[in-house]
This record gives C-alpha cells, structure tokens and sequence, in this order.
C-alpha cells in the first residue's frame, strides 16, 4: 500500500471540431467528443484518462460521464491508485460495460501509479517493447479531391500508411479512390481498406476480391460485428488478409475468434476492450494463435492517444503499425500541453512517468462543454 490516497474526481466533457467530415460505412463523424476524467491525490499528484466512445461503435459520452461520476465515483474515493487491478475488479463487479469509461478510469490511475513509482505505463504493465510505431493515417472524406489535398500534406510529412474508410459510397467510388492512389504514390505507399461493417455480407466476398489487385495489406470489419459465420467465409475465401475490429471486443471474442477463424489480425482498441492490460490480454490470445495485431483508435484526444501509444510500446509484436493520427491531423486543435509527439511519419511514445500527456488548461476550458465535480 502507498500513502497516496484519491482524494478528488472530477470529468471534463470536451468537444473539438473536426478539420472536416470522416465518413465510415457506419456513419459520419465530424469533431470528437470525449470525457476526460482527472484524478487528484491528497499528495498533491493528478492523473488522467480518456473516455472517448462512438455511439454506432461502444457508446455514448454521456453514458460514460454517468459511469465515471454517478456509479464509480463511491468506488474511487479514498482508493490507493497503485492498486489498479482491486479498483478495476471492482468497477467491473459494480458496473457492467462501459468500456471507455473503465479505460478511462485505467488510465488515469496507472498515470498516477507511474508518477508515483518513476514509471512510464508502459513500464507498469510489462516492460518498454520499443519507443515508436509507425503512423497510418485514414482517407474519409467523402470529397475525394479534398483528401487528396491532405493526402499530399500528410506525405510530405512523412506518412506512408493510408487506410480508406469504405461502404459509404458505393463500390466503383472505393475501387476509383485505390486505383488513384496507387497511380499516384506507386507501391511506396501502405494501403488498408476499412468497411466498418460497411459490406452486405451476401456481396462481401466478390467485393473483397475486387480490392486484390491494389495490393492492399489487409481489409478490416467487411460486415457487421455479430456475423461472425461470414467473417470466417471472407477470410477463408480471399487472398489478402481480414482484420477484426468490432467482431472484438473483449478476451471471449477474441477466444472465440480463434476458435471460429474468423480473421488474420486483431485491431487493439483501449477505449472497445475497457483499458490497456485487457488490450494485452487480447493481444497474448493472438501471439498464440498466429494472428498478428494492430494498434487501431476511436476518435480521441491526445490523452487516449497516449493511452494507445503506451500500449504499443508494450507489445512485443507490432509489425502494422497504429493510427493515432486525430490530435495532429484531424482535429482543430490538440489539446495537450505539448502537441502529440508524431514525426516522420511514427508516433515517439513518451518515455516519462505515468502516461506522459497532460491537457493544456487554456484548451481544456475553450474546448470543454460541460464539468463534474
């Protein structure tokens, strides 16, 4: 035990405008909108966290602020914040769901257990695998000639992985916007395709095969999450790889999805699977089941970035990279009081105690909507 003790709880609800639209084949997005949640010790320590749902995907932020303030709140108060996994196994007895909230609350407690013990997060939950990962970003917006134009920013900035959002057009839209790039930028350039469930699973496959010749590096969620039978079929079926995202949520997905084949990579999310260690519960499922991994993200702040980017310094396989990309490319503005570490197209995962990101206050106030204290 420490002789640290939480003595303050409060939930910042934030809202930052997009540069422009996002649209998936699970609908549009347009800004993020996050709960970020501050814990204060009696020693004078802060530690943060990220909730940052989707309401087609996991959630909603108000479903979130309710879990943080409402229900874990009487859970929190008073607790020691070194002890992470007695706090959690009790948030997870007292609230079912909630993911974003709990990795939130994860997060904040392993940044104060970080700054207490002189440790990154990383450090915390097994050990520093390596100090960045290569930065994918993902092409959405439904005017392609504008996209384009970002395309050839984030180029020059030197990003080499694009991941097309597809299924909100049609199909002729998604092959023309591949053939393109691939005129353009030549094999130099990483391409991935992401239906977010976008795909009528009667016509997935054929679709899916459409795709081979541009040589893409894996197609992620082609249906819907609970058709789990025909994500096992494509990925029978097709030669380039399938990735799971919404097909996996938790370690019981990912065990099953083993068992019933249904893809060749998993997409790590904090906010889907309820904080980091669960993330690397999922991830030690694949690494023994010979199924790769990927550092994937909801539309988030720097301080979930964070979250992620610490959970990609502890992987011991990380070969597809993570997108990370919101706080630099897409939103207005990043609220962090330094701006997120990307450079040359990697993320440089912070090396400093605890998680390593901290809101800027003047940004926290002109982003910040509503508060709970």
């Amino acid at each position: 035990m420490s002789d640290h003790r939480i003595r303050k709880i409060i939930v910042h609800v934030v809202h930052i405008p997009a540069r422009a639209v996002h649209s998936h084949g699970s609908g549009d997005v347009s800004g993020i909108n996050a709960a970020l949640l501050e814990l204060v010790t009696n020693t004078g320590l802060t530690g943060w966290g990220e909730a940052s749902p989707w309401p087609v995907f996991t959630g909603t932020v108000e479903a979130s602020v309710g879990a943080l303030h409402v229900h874990l709140r009487p859970h929190i108060e008073g607790q020691d914040p070194v002890q992470v996994e007695a706090i959690m196994a009790r948030a997870d007895r007292v609230l079912v769901d909630h993911p974003e909230a709990k990795a939130a609350l994860e997060c904040a407690l392993l940044d104060l257990a970080g700054q207490i013990t002189g440790l990154s997060i990383a450090e915390l939950v097994g050990g520093r695998c390596r100090d960045s990962a290569t930065l994918s970003f993902s092409v959405a917006n439904p005017d392609f000639d504008a996209d384009l134009d970002d395309i050839a920013k984030i180029w020059d900035s030197g990003v080499r992985i694009l991941k097309l959002k597809a299924g909100f057009a049609d199909h002729a839209f998604d092959l023309m916007r591949l053939e393109r790039l691939r005129t353009l930028y030549g094999d130099a350039l990483s391409l991935r395709v992401d239906y977010n469930q976008g795909l009528p699973t009667a016509d997935a496959i054929r679709r899916v095969r459409d795709l081979e010749v541009f040589r893409p590096d894996f197609v992620e969620q082609p249906v819907n999450m609970h058709h789990r039978a025909a994500m096992s079929a494509i990925t029978q079926a097709v030669d380039v790889p399938i990735m799971a995202d919404e097909s996996v949520f938790n370690l019981r997905e990912a065990v099953q999805g083993v068992a019933d084949g249904i893809a060749d990579i998993y997409s790590l999310k904090v906010m889907k699977s309820g904080g980091i260690r669960r993330c690397l519960e999922i991830a030690a499922v694949a690494r023994t089941a010979g199924i790769s991994v990927y550092g994937g993200c909801m539309f988030e702040t720097s301080i979930a970035h964070a979250a992620g980017a610490q959970l990609m310094a502890a992987l011991p396989e990380l070969n597809l990279g993570c997108e990370f990309y919101m706080s630099t490319f897409y939103a207005e503005a990043d609220i962090a009081t330094a701006p997120f570490p990307v450079s040359n197209g990697t993320v440089q995962i912070p090396n400093t105690p605890g998680l390593g990101v901290t809101p800027d206050p003047d940004r926290l106030t002109q982003y910040r909507i509503d508060l709970f204290e």
